[in-house]
């Protein structure tokens, strides 16, 4: 046996650590991987690894614009076993996104074949399509022989890859990004090129501009499917000035008059990453779920422009209602994210605004340009070494001819004779016969020329900052100028609006008043009956599953939800799925949030008043006209204190006048109603003095005594039963019966 396969020697390399250690120090470099080599762009180039090794080994390929295009399998297995050592599905799915048009603004692969479609329809395989670069994508690598970044070994050592690309295009902005790392995420919508350029140019001009300022040059994001941006310019301004936010996307539309009168409703663009085929199809369910009670009918007519029509009820429906109620109930309106987090100098993630976007492309280009031009100085600075050494070889070409014919070792005479570098003299050496003519030695003068008057320009250049600055705007121009605004390409496809004035659809479209039945499982999946005679044990849910909550309400009501964080939500009755399965999942339709339960469900009922408590004994009474939630993410009404979450939500009858409240410790405290205040929303005052909060709490009459169900039994106190409870209010009450509860 070996000595290094010995006990011993195994034992000398085991070291003791605590598994918290070991697990922290691995999920780190995880994390740092996940978010440096995968999910987070570079704000330079805007682009992650894996796109960046695409274009990078498209261009070793030579699959420029000029260029025939190649198999996409060709192109995905050189980037898997040279660059990137990942699955070939995954570098397709992101040279197939690199590749689309409804994806990407600017796309930066020119894919011939099946690319997929924005109906959903997936891409062909990669070996029935082929694909190159675009002139975006030429401008990205443009430079990239010439020193202007720095480059790393690749996965397995065996070459070497770019750390960022030149990019004389500005990606990160014109495409835009989205992913999710490890604690962290980006979503960055793209913009007009054209407005980028504009932007840029004020920064470079105006290095103080304030935010405000950029938007004035591009004012919003500009996505590939067109689409109705409606959001005030308060919002759009914060969104860049913080890097968070979330802006409004609506689909475009317009009315087509019909023969007799009536008229049809014409859906010519979408939001930007919504798939058409599951647009129907949302709109198909509620079709048959009768929740669009003003539409007849949806009808796809697009070819390869968008054509989504829509059909009224009849010619009295008003077509802005008609596309409130859509824009609410589908993807029709889509709020797109804005989170402008980005790797700053490819090192760093941190969410950036606009300014700071803009400043870190415009630095990389300056970088690049200050790196190019010393690449080429040392290239001239060669070539002048190799054009005057050829100079003094024509000069005194005999003599030249003479040393190479007779000596055998004509190279270190040539050096010492005429003071000649190893180079030139190398170069002299190299010299075919037939550039020894006369027209030769004024080609080579010529040249010399030119060239220092190129390596003047360029010493220039680098000593002086202003005309760095007035370089990078140039650049700048062309490019405005090649994806400007009067080309396909360039013109702005999203139309910037202000918010539109809000339709209240409740008044807008009358709701047919029906009885309904609302059952709600113990796990939270809600539907509605019709009529109030649904008997319970007819009543059937999904395996596991059980009877919640059922009660009696109208299809006109608003059914309201309390939740243990305090919060009221409501949900029109119209709205709740049929009983034709087991219904939906009450987070689909309202934002609940996570770790929260539902404490109660019930109609709403304006003139009616509410006890509110939370589980530590603090509550008050409200008002239901207060607790109307406008939004799905509810209104705060009860503020439990810290480590406690709402218990109680009971309605308060019009005859109640005393409150009882029963503590965790088996103690019932009554006291007059009139000591608890109404409050619309707060942390309320302590109900009972317990150090083990509450079990429920109720208001009743006194005179009517006060029932609960004991089983399948009901029990009550009586008003001279219940005079040994009676307090003040935060007394600690007194030990209940048996089996008493709230």
């Amino acid at each position: 046996m070996s000595r290094k396969n010995t006990p011993t020697a195994i034992q000398e390399i085991i070291h003791n650590a605590p598994l918290t250690d070991l697990l922290a120090e691995r999920y780190l470099a995880y994390a740092l991987s996940t978010i440096t080599s995968r999910s987070l762009p570079d704000a330079r180039d805007g682009l992650k690894p894996v796109h960046r090794r695409l274009l990078y080994a498209m261009s070793q390929l030579f699959l420029r614009p000029a260029n025939p295009p190649k198999k996409s399998a060709k192109i995905v297995g050189e980037v898997m076993g040279n660059y990137h050592p990942h699955g070939d599905s995954s570098i397709y799915d992101a040279l197939v996104r690199l590749a689309q048009d409804f994806a990407a603004r600017y796309p930066l692969i020119d894919g011939q074949g099946n690319f997929g479609n924005i109906d959903g329809d997936n891409p062909a395989a990669m070996r029935y399509t082929e694909s190159r670069l675009t002139t975006a994508a030429e401008l990205l690598l443009q430079g990239i022989d010439e020193n202007t970044v720095d480059f790393r070994p690749t996965y397995d050592d065996t070459g070497k890859e770019p750390v960022v690309l030149p990019a004389a295009f500005p990606n990160l902005l014109a495409n835009g990004a989205s992913g999710i790392a490890v604690g962290m995420a980006t979503s960055i919508p793209p913009h007009n090129v054209a407005e980028i350029c504009s932007a840029l140019l004020h920064l470079i001009k105006s290095p103080k501009a304030t935010i405000a300022e950029l938007l004035t040059h591009m004012p919003g994001p500009d996505f590939p499917t067109g689409g109705l941006l409606v959001e005030d310019r308060e919002m759009i301004e914060q969104a860049y000035t913080t890097g968070r936010g979330s802006l409004r996307l609506r689909a475009k539309w317009e009315i087509e008059k019909l023969h007799g009168g009536g008229y049809q409703i014409v859906i010519t663009e979408i939001p930007w990453m919504v798939q058409k085929g599951k647009l129907e199809e949302r709109i198909d369910a509620l079709l048959h779920e009768k929740k669009l009670p003003l539409l007849e009918d949806v009808r796809d007519e697009s070819a390869e422009d968008i054509r989504l029509v829509l059909i009224p009820k009849s010619r009295n429906v008003d077509a802005d209602v008609l596309m409130a109620q859509l824009f609410r109930m589908t993807e029709l309106e889509n709020r797109i994210g804005i989170n402008l987090n980005a790797l700053d100098k490819g090192r760093v993630p941190r969410v950036m605004n606009l300014k700071e976007l803009l400043r870190a492309f415009l630095d990389h280009r300056h970088e690049v340009l200050v790196r190019r031009s010393e690449w080429r100085l040392n290239k001239i600075k060669e070539r002048l070494e190799i054009l005057s050494g050829l100079l003094i070889a024509y000069l005194n070409l005999d003599e030249v001819i003479r040393i190479i014919r007779t000596e055998d070792e004509p190279k270190p005479v040539l050096m010492k004779k005429f003071k000649l570098t190893d180079t030139q003299a190398e170069a002299i050496l190299n010299m075919r016969l037939r550039n020894l003519r006369k027209l030769e030695e004024m080609e080579i003068r010529g040249e010399d020329k030119v060239l220092r008057e190129e390596q003047a320009a360029l010493l220039d250049l680098i000593s002086n900052e202003r005309k760095r600055w007035s370089a990078i705007a140039d650049q700048v121009k062309a490019m405005q100028k090649h994806f400007g605004p009067d080309t396909p390409l360039g013109r702005r496809r999203t139309e910037i609006a202000s918010a539109p004035a809000e339709i209240n659809l409740e008044e807008a479209i009358p709701v047919e008043r029906e009885a309904i039945t609302v059952v709600c499982s113990d796990k939270g999946w809600i539907r509605a009956f019709k009529g109030h005679d649904t008997a319970r044990d007819t009543i059937k849910y999904k395996e596991g599953d059980r009877e919640g909550m059922v009660f009696n309400a109208w299809s006109t009501d608003k059914i309201l939800l309390f939740t243990t964080n305090g919060k009221f939500y409501a949900v029109g009755a119209d709205a709740l799925p049929s009983a034709r399965g087991h219904g939906e999942a009450l987070k689909l339709l309202i934002d609940i949030g996570a770790g929260n339960d539902v404490v109660t469900l019930f109609a709403h009922d304006p003139a009616g008043k509410l006890l509110v408590a939370s589980d530590s004994g603090h509550g008050f009474i409200v008002p239901q006209s207060e607790i109307l939630a406008q939004t799905k993410s509810g209104k705060q009404i009860l503020n439990p204190p810290a480590g406690a979450e709402a218990k109680v939500c009971a309605p308060v009858p019009t005859n109640a006048d005393h409150i009882a409240v029963l503590g965790a410790n088996g103690k019932l405290l009554v006291f007059p109603m009139d000591q608890l205040p109404e409050m619309n929303k707060g942390k309320g005052v302590q109900l009972i003095k317990t150090k083990e909060g509450i079990n429920g709490a109720r208001a009743f009459a006194l005179k009517e005594g006060l029932a609960w169900e004991s089983g399948s039994k009901t029990k009550e106190l009586t008003a001279a039963e219940l005079k040994d409870f009676i307090g003040e209010r935060a007394q600690a009450g007194r030990v209940a019966l048996k089996g008493f509860r709230l």
